[in-house]
């Protein structure tokens, strides 16, 4: 068990950081939470839930004082937070971020903390909802759960052993890799599934019996679908931060697709189930955190 923090810093008071201040509490190992949000309703909301104790009104006041913080903000806003928040980051600090995409996040961070970018552990939990807002919080919603911790060159070892001391204590599994590693595996299991969910919905939407499609579609259309209701703006951000590894991963499944549908076109009824039977036990053997065997 990590020792207790005097103080934690919550910048994005939402669904991630607003879970990750009540698991904190009720792990007893923080004292008090600061809380910022762009939307002063926001932070007022967590703090009536008692998600947080104290209503910050910047950013820059939500570190101030605190020994740990947790960037909870959309990727592309990254950036934009740590030039707020810079002038008070010490060495003595934990930083870490929850962001879904890691080598711009580690970028930002080298350009802005500079000296101080040895404090910042970039962290991403493989957790969430397709429901967005600190009405959604969960102290559960970390437990059990991978989280990637992605150290650059600059972390501070102290800081890498805490953070992963951290996320154990909540309940977490947690692994490193390097952050281009990290981005070029989530843009083939996170990033692709999603773009492919979105994509999916917009095209029966925009056909012209599409509506009357979606009122026939059962618990497959449901479980392929679920992530197509995920936040618009937050994989907005994620898509164009990740654009390249996506791009190449969505290459690979176009030839993937464009070859199993040959066998289709061709009556190719042999190939097709096998391609069908690889794909099936992969997955009925798969489960989370483990490889396909």
């Amino acid at each position: 068990m990590p020792a207790m923090f005097e103080q934690l810093g919550v910048i994005g008071c939402g669904l991630m950081g607003g879970s990750f201040a009540m698991a904190m509490k009720r792990a007893g190992l923080v004292k008090r939470v600061v809380g910022y949000s762009k939307s002063p309703s926001t932070t007022e909301r967590a703090r009536q839930m008692g998600v947080i104790d104290v209503e910050a009104p910047s950013a820059l006041l939500a570190v101030s004082g605190a020994d740990i913080v947790l960037l909870a903000v959309p990727v592309a806003a990254t950036e934009a937070t740590f030039k707020a928040i810079r002038h008070l980051v010490t060495a003595n600090m934990l930083v870490m971020d929850v962001g879904s995409t890691k080598r711009d996040v580690v970028d930002a961070a080298r350009r802005v903390l500079r000296d101080h970018v040895g404090a910042f552990v970039p962290a991403h939990p493989i957790a969430g909802k397709e429901v967005s807002g600190v009405e959604h919080a969960d102290p559960d919603l970390y437990t059990g759960r991978q989280v990637i911790l992605t150290p650059t060159d600059k972390t501070l070892a102290g800081h890498l052993k805490k953070a992963q001391e951290v996320w154990e204590a909540l309940g977490c599994h947690v692994q490193q890799m390097a952050p281009e590693s990290h981005d070029a595996a989530f843009a083939a299991v996170s990033h692709l599934p999603h773009l492919l969910a979105f994509a999916l919905m917009s095209g029966i939407l925009h056909q012209p019996h599409g509506k009357d499609f979606l009122g026939l579609a059962g618990p497959g259309f449901k479980d392929f679908t679920r992530i197509a209701a995920s936040d618009p703006k937050m994989w907005r951000d994620v898509l164009l931060a990740n654009k390249h590894e996506l791009i190449e991963q969505a290459k690979i499944y176009q030839r993937a697709l464009h070859y199993l549908l040959q066998q289709v076109e061709e009556g190719q009824g042999e190939k097709l189930e096998a391609l069908i039977t690889e794909a099936s036990q992969a997955r009925a053997h798969w489960r989370m955190g483990q490889k396909a065997k």
